[in-house]
């Protein structure tokens, strides 16, 4: 693809940054170019720089991370205070979520290695239509297991297949529906995306958020159809060229141990001890943990790290860009305000957007829940899903390509939300008692 027509594409993507900054920034705490908060035109150039300098991402993220972070030190400060002990203050508030998401990022590239040499995903095609529709039920796979298991795992374990079933040729559209499979899955179960287990804690019932999956499987539909159709054309899924293959026994049971840690500490953490959530990186140490406990059985592939390490440098660079933005107020809790959280999703974490909405309180959750939780997918960036899959597949990590080839999420939302409007109604709920309650030392940015 053409510079032009790449920056064509982001110009989508940083015109939504925009007015996502406008619509969210503080009235006066921050100072505005053509009432643009300065803090989200830096954040969109560095954006840009990653679309139109491929070869260069580390690079473009680290000097977006320096220029906003010196920026912010001289003219705005942090939540946490004024110039350099500011941003101290700020990372030392941020490094539990940095940690989870290093220690998994590295720690998942090692499980989806395990995962492919556990030859599940070449016996897989004996079991799956040998045509679209075999895209498709992975993508459904994808999005099951998302709902009671981190939907970054769910993410990998779906590239992983992926990688496999499709001769390694995986197509970008194919991978936003891999991220948005994952996140949508994930929209309807307090264990299967931070943003609801942070409802759960708030005082939220688990069955308030149930209704996600109404919009959830709708969705998945409209964009897993035409995405796994372009897949089929790009690179058709391998029929039975692995008869005779059978399964590595050991390494399934350490990627069931890794994952079965990983679901255990999530829910012991956020049910038992939510008030030290937000101290110690516990997921991505249980995650570790497994990994290091299993080596004399079937020895890890470290070589992948390297790489893994050059690419986790660049995304926590990006997240870290994202954490600095002023994001501190929300419009009236109505559903066109949902709606538009979704989309705001894309960009900024959804962590503190949804903090704030249970703070304000008055929104149907369920519709919450999914907004914030599927919105993500509609840029590569805008979820831990989609951070993951980009380090997994380096193409991904474009914006105009995703807003290209990935056209149908979006659409797939709007379509999803208007369903759950017309099915199940928009039921608002007062304010919660447990609202300031701590977010759950899980993941960013979803």
């Amino acid at each position: 693809m053409s510079v032009e027509r790449l920056g064509r594409g982001l110009m989508v993507g940083v015109s939504g940054l925009m007015v996502s900054g406008v619509a969210l920034a503080s009235g006066g705490g921050s100072p505005m170019v053509a009432g643009i908060p300065v803090d989200f035109i830096l954040f969109a150039l560095t954006l840009l720089g990653v679309a139109l300098f491929h070869d260069h991402t580390l690079k473009v993220g680290l000097i977006g991370l320096v220029t906003i972070s010196v920026y912010k030190i001289l003219f705005t400060g942090f939540h946490t205070g004024a110039g350099v002990a500011g941003l101290a203050g700020h990372f030392a508030h941020e490094w539990v979520t940095l940690a989870n998401l290093f220690l998994l990022l590295m720690g998942f590239a090692l499980l989806a290695r395990h995962f492919e040499k556990t030859r599940i995903p070449v016996v897989l095609p004996r079991y799956l239509p040998a045509d679209w529709r075999g895209g498709f039920l992975l993508l459904v796979m994808v999005f099951v297991i998302s709902a009671f298991l981190d939907n970054i795992a769910a993410a990998l374990i779906g590239g992983a297949m992926a990688h496999s079933l499709f001769r390694a040729r995986v197509h970008v559209g194919y991978l936003a529906a891999i991220v948005a499979a994952s996140n949508a899955g994930g929209s309807g179960s307090v264990v299967g995306d931070t943003t609801t287990t942070m409802m759960w804690i708030a005082g939220v019932s688990p069955l308030a958020v149930v209704e996600a999956f109404v919009g959830a499987a709708v969705a998945l539909v409209i964009f897993g159809i035409p995405a796994a159709r372009v897949q089929q054309k790009y690179s058709p899924i391998l029929k039975h060229t692995h008869e005779h293959t059978h399964v590595d026994l050991p390494r399934i049971g350490i990627v069931a141990l890794i994952l079965a840690a990983a679901v255990a500490m999530n829910v012991v953490v956020n049910v038992y001890f939510t008030d030290k959530a937000d101290s110690f990186p516990f997921l991505g140490v249980a995650v570790w943990a497994a990994i290091l406990l299993t080596v004399g059985i079937r020895r890890p592939d470290w070589e992948v790290l390297p790489e893994t390490f050059m690419g986790t440098l660049f995304l926590l660079s990006l997240v870290s860009c994202a954490s600095m933005m002023p994001v501190e107020t929300l419009p009236q809790a109505s559903w066109p305000t949902a709606l538009g959280l979704g989309f705001v999703s894309a960009v900024f974490d959804n962590i503190p957007l949804t903090a704030l909405a249970l703070k304000q309180g008055g929104y149907d959750w369920g519709f919450l829940a999914y907004a914030v939780g599927f919105g993500g997918s509609m840029l590569w960036f805008g979820s831990s899903a989609g951070v993951a899959l980009a380090s997994m597949y380096p193409e991904a990590r474009s914006v105009g390509n995703w807003l290209r080839h990935g056209w149908y999420v979006p659409v797939a939302y709007v379509a999803g939300f208007a369903v759950m409007l017309a099915l199940v109604g928009w039921h608002p709920t007062g304010a919660l008692k447990a609202a300031d309650a701590p977010a759950p030392a899980v993941v960013a940015p979803h």
